[in-house]
């Protein structure tokens, strides 16, 4: 009869899932096939024959993203709990795999692949999720968050992680990784005399980085002059902003972009946003942005119920999706604009790249799936109440 009462309180309600949440994610998803579409055409033509060649794998890789999250949904929370320092090992072996010759693809200068036949496979991407999963459970035990030694080892777990990050090299990815883990501990309520010389440290290293590598150097200078390096490291920037120039409030309409005709490396891939502006104008550009931040106040919501019920595992969760999340789209609009240097980091749910969109989705997935388990805590009481009432027959 116990069961059964769970099972009709479950069929009761009208949706099992935070329908808040899919309205934002599927917004973003038909948005990015349409921007998909009028930005990889010409590419598509050029290197594959075909103007729908790229947006026909976007909308694959949307499905497969789709599947995997259904999947990734129905996995309790717990389960996840208790794998954090296996998740740590499998980021571990597929960040080293790439650096492994023969298995590592370079593209561009940098080793961040490992091809799969149709699929290449950046690991980076799922390991911003394991990494967020792993802290979260390991600072749900007040030992590792109150005492020197057991932050230490969690420093530890997330160094490893940003050095092999910097070997490939990928920079945005170990930014985003880092700050996000680092997000979650701040949100586990570890003491700020721990925190404050990880900061410290963390910030001098970040300068280092960029001093010792040209490439990044130039990105700076650009950065604070793009004009008077429109040629060079600044060629991206200046067409971006051109971009947003040509799309004025409402946009030159859909498909008229001018910057996709091989102006803006990267159209539809780190640079997606810029045509959006182009297209559909600054006002589109406000509504993304405002559906982002929709999705992450929701996400952040999440994690303050879970406060309020003490389930620190899953509001921990949520709280580092949120910010993986927020702080890449944020990263990537920074760029895009020209508040932040150019970096190599795609727009969540919107920018063309199959890895982007399935780790996303499982990102969604377990956000929906924390929700899920917090909203039936809230409510077992309620239920158990109304069973000792006899308001559920056995029947």
């Amino acid at each position: 009869m116990a069961s059964k009462t769970t099972v009709m309180s479950v069929h009761e309600e009208p949706c099992p899932v935070d329908i808040l949440i899919l309205v934002c994610v599927g917004t973003l998803l038909a948005m990015g096939v349409l921007l998909v579409a009028s930005a990889s055409s010409e590419i598509s033509a050029r290197d594959y024959g075909n103007t729908l060649y790229l947006v026909a794998r976007h909308i694959v890789f949307i499905g497969l993203a789709i599947g995997m999250g259904i999947i990734t949904l129905m996995v309790p929370l717990e389960v996840w709990r208790r794998s954090g320092w296996l998740m740590v090992v499998v980021s571990y072996l597929v960040l080293a795999a790439v650096l492994v010759p023969g298995i590592g693809k370079e593209v561009n200068g940098s080793t961040r692949w490992i091809p799969l036949g149709f699929f290449t496979l950046q690991g980076s991407e799922f390991v911003k999720l394991m990494m967020v999963m792993f802290i979260a459970s390991y600072m749900t035990n007040p030992e590792n968050r109150d005492h020197a030694l057991g932050f230490l080892k969690a420093i530890a777990a997330i160094v490893g992680v940003v050095a092999l990050l910097l070997l490939q090299p990928d920079l945005g990815s170990a930014v985003v990784i880092f700050v996000a883990f680092f997000g979650v501990i701040f949100l586990s309520g570890t003491p700020f005399r721990f925190l404050l010389p990880v900061i410290v440290a963390a910030f001098s290293s970040l300068v280092v980085l960029i001093m010792l590598a040209p490439y990044r150097f130039e990105r700076i200078l650009a950065f604070f002059d793009p004009w008077a390096h429109q040629y060079e490291s600044g060629y991206q920037l200046t067409q971006a902003l051109i971009a947003f120039g040509r799309g004025d409030w409402f946009g030159m309409g859909v498909g008229n972009s001018i910057q996709k005709l091989f102006f803006l490396p990267e159209a539809h891939t780190d640079f997606v946003y810029s045509i959006l502006v182009e297209e559909f104008g600054l006002l589109s550009a406000i509504f993304v942005l405002a559906i982002f931040m929709v999705l992450i106040l929701r996400a952040l919501w999440i994690a303050y119920i879970g406060v309020q019920r003490s389930m620190t595992f899953h509001s921990l969760v949520a709280g580092g999706i949120a910010l993986l999340i927020g702080i890449q789209a944020l990263i990537n609009m920074g760029v895009n604009v020209g508040a932040l240097p150019t970096k190599g980091l795609t727009l969540p749910l919107l920018s063309f790249g199959g890895n982007s969109l399935l780790a996303t989705i499982m990102m969604i997935a377990v956000l929906l799936r924390a929700e899920y388990e917090l909203r039936h805590a809230i409510s077992a009481p309620i239920v158990l109440a109304k069973r000792r009432r006899g308001t559920f027959s056995a029947s």
